[in-house]
């Protein structure tokens, strides 16, 4: 237990968008926080140097640090610097700067979390951001309906980016190599937090596949932290059509021994679920129901809304 006055210690788990809303939020709310983001990503800048390289994707590391940096002048120039892509007739052309920095520094010192601490110092970030696993993973997923002359067959589909833009309707998700090596620091840390933080973002290749680590999903369940869970907004592309009922019934599907103690929802999103705070029950979790996304017709949250409910259930 913390000694009152004490900022909690806060580790949120995920990975692009999602991620970068949830930790905007909670550095506000305190400084003692690790980002434990995943290394799944194939597309994009971040998928090319991976298969150029070999290493752990750097893109979703990246936005993690920008949304860390401070909002003094210096830390939102670090993170426009870090999000900023080349724009070229070259190879370098649609790479983000911070992906090309964080893979210098790794190759110059040979060790992905001593080079993403490296960086964080650089440019001030107000928190840890740390890869869940030390091997990048590939997400392989059981996909309904792509076959539209036989739209009960499953057929597999393989990689991030392809699960992520996929036609069909994702059934469940597994992780290649199926036991990867959770990273040691991120253990550590969840042992060490009052709070851990799962969501929001894309169901299936940013929340889920943190529950497909196993040494990962083992120390979450056996975490005597807080656990929070962040429901999306809405429904997006990879769970298109599904009520926020399913997005934690996939939970509790893909992570069995996983118990919550508090859900935070949209109010628009969670309104017409008449059956949400059922399924929270099911996992242990008492559903708090918000205004916490934009209200500019995005399906986004809105950090300072999403900060001001996490400030509530984490200072009181």
């Amino acid at each position: 237990m913390r000694d009152p006055g004490e900022l909690p210690k806060v580790v949120a788990l995920g990975g692009g968008h999602g991620l970068y809303s949830s930790l905007a939020a909670l550095r506000r709310v305190t400084d003692d926080l690790t980002a434990v983001v995943t290394v799944a990503d194939d597309g994009g800048s971040s998928g090319r140097l991976r298969a150029e390289l070999g290493g752990l994707p750097p893109g979703d590391l990246r936005m993690a640090l920008a949304a860390l940096c401070g909002d003094d002048h210096n830390g939102r120039r670090w993170a426009t610097v870090l999000q900023q892509r080349y724009r070229s007739d070259g190879p370098l052309n649609g790479h983000a700067i911070g992906n090309l920095l964080i893979e210098g520094v790794w190759q110059t010192i040979g060790d992905p979390v001593a080079g993403l601490d490296m960086v964080a110092d650089l440019v001030d970030a107000r928190g840890r951001v740390l890869p869940a696993s030390t091997v990048p993973l590939d997400i392989e997923a059981d996909v309904l309906g792509l076959d539209l002359e036989f739209p009960t067959e499953v057929q597999v589909v393989h990689g991030q980016h392809e699960v992520a833009v996929t036609r069909g309707l994702v059934q469940s998700i597994r992780l290649l190599p199926d036991d990867p090596p959770a990273c040691p620091q991120a253990l550590a840390a969840i042992a060490a937090a009052d709070y851990v933080v799962l969501g929001p973002g894309s169901w299936f290749t940013s929340v889920l596949p943190h529950l497909m680590i196993p040494g990962l999903a083992r120390a979450i369940i056996e975490s005597g932290a807080h656990k929070v869970l962040t429901l999306n907004v809405a429904s997006g592309h990879e769970t298109a059509g599904f009520s926020p009922t399913r997005h934690m019934e996939l939970i509790a599907e893909h992570a069995p021994g996983l118990r919550l103690d508090t859900v935070v929802a949209d109010e628009t999103f969670a309104g017409e679920d008449e059956t949400l705070e059922a399924a929270c029950a099911r996992l242990g979790a008492r559903l708090v129901i918000g205004d916490v996304a934009m209200h500019d017709n995005t399906a986004r949250h809105d950090r300072l809304r999403l900060a001001s409910v996490y400030s509530e259930l984490m200072l009181g």
